[in-house]
């Protein structure tokens, strides 16, 4: 039992020097003694333990005020990537998006790729080519137009993706844990992060494809609510009496956004309503909503935000979510 308390003091400790380098990104011993309030005999054995692993380097640039060289120490951002991959519309083509991301959320590779019909071995040649250009990467996030549930696809725009276990597979292939996100859940969690929303406020999110029907997300209370088997938020299920595998015209498209906006409204009262769609009139849209409030009540107004891409907010979004897997975990060494 001692020798457990032990490990696990050990592995805490380790995580805090971890989490002051990754923030001041260079120190000496003195320093990290005093930020974390660690002992220098302490610090001076799990830094030795972070310099083997590869977490820390050492760093002779930094002179002290005594003139004789101060060891720095500088973190390795690189020790752990992240490789993300979002399946978006772009300008009327699917497109798949995919990054490889360090700790200190450089993007150290970006590629893009379109397809006219999609298939999941698409994903595993993305994942493969990226796969051998960086050894590092422990993590892989992959953002989806549908919604897993117990692990497999069961909505989802692409045929070819329904009852794919995704996550399985990706994970049984590559031996890496696997994140898989809903789109429009991964776009909103990306536009809290961006915007540092607090805890306290309630945000919706809703994407407008020009192919596919829309979806919503919903981040209150810190994180996204996802509802009974991650289905909150398919409101190409509202009774509004939409085809949406038909194009609309602008004023079809407008009155069908405010009557979802409203019925989100009754339910939510957001603070903010963020509207995800390429190819859209800022000041029509907003005109029509006015004139639909005027006739439409609702029980509070919520801020309007309008996105012309979904695409920076959905790629932030599976960022943050893989590099918070891999933040520190509070475990015993082995």
């Amino acid at each position: 039992m001692e020798k457990a308390s032990a490990s696990l003091m050990k592995q805490m400790n380790l995580n805090m020097i971890r989490r002051v380098m990754k923030q001041i990104g260079a120190g000496t011993k003195p320093q990290l003694a005093n930020k974390t309030g660690l002992s220098v005999v302490t610090i001076n054995s799990l830094v030795k333990h972070l310099v083997d692993s590869g977490e820390l380097f050492e760093d002779k640039n930094q002179v002290s005020s005594g003139g004789r060289p101060a060891l720095t120490y500088r973190f390795n951002y690189n020790y752990s990537l992240a490789l993300v991959l979002h399946m978006v519309e772009e300008q009327g083509e699917d497109v798949i998006k995919a990054s490889v991301v360090n700790l200190n959320e450089d993007i150290l590779k970006q590629e893009r790729y379109v397809y006219q019909e999609f298939n999941p071995s698409i994903v595993f040649q993305c994942i493969d080519r990226l796969l051998e250009q960086f050894e590092s990467i422990k993590v892989i996030g992959v953002g989806i137009p549908g919604q897993s549930v117990d692990g497999v696809i069961t909505v989802t725009s692409h045929k070819l993706l329904y009852g794919v276990r995704l996550t399985e597979q990706l994970e049984s292939a590559y031996g890496l844990p696997v994140i898989v996100e809903n789109d429009v859940n991964a776009a909103i969690s990306g536009y809290a992060y961006r915007k540092q929303v607090s805890d306290d406020q309630c945000i919706v999110g809703i994407y407008f494809p020009e192919k596919y029907p829309p979806g919503m997300g919903t981040y209150l209370s810190g994180r996204v609510i996802k509802g009974k088997y991650g289905m909150a938020g398919e409101i190409k299920y509202l009774p509004i009496d939409v085809d949406w595998s038909k194009p609309l015209d602008a004023g079809a498209f407008n009155e069908a956004a405010c009557r979802i906006m409203q019925s989100v409204n009754a339910v939510l009262a957001p603070d903010t309503i963020v509207i995800y769609k390429e190819q859209i009139d800022e000041e029509a849209f907003l005109n029509e909503w006015n004139s639909y409030l005027i006739s439409h009540a609702i029980p509070t107004c919520p801020e309007l935000v309008l996105e012309p891409s979904v695409a920076r907010d959905y790629a932030d979004g599976l960022k943050w979510l893989a590099l918070n897997e891999l933040e520190p975990k509070y475990t015993e060494l082995s």
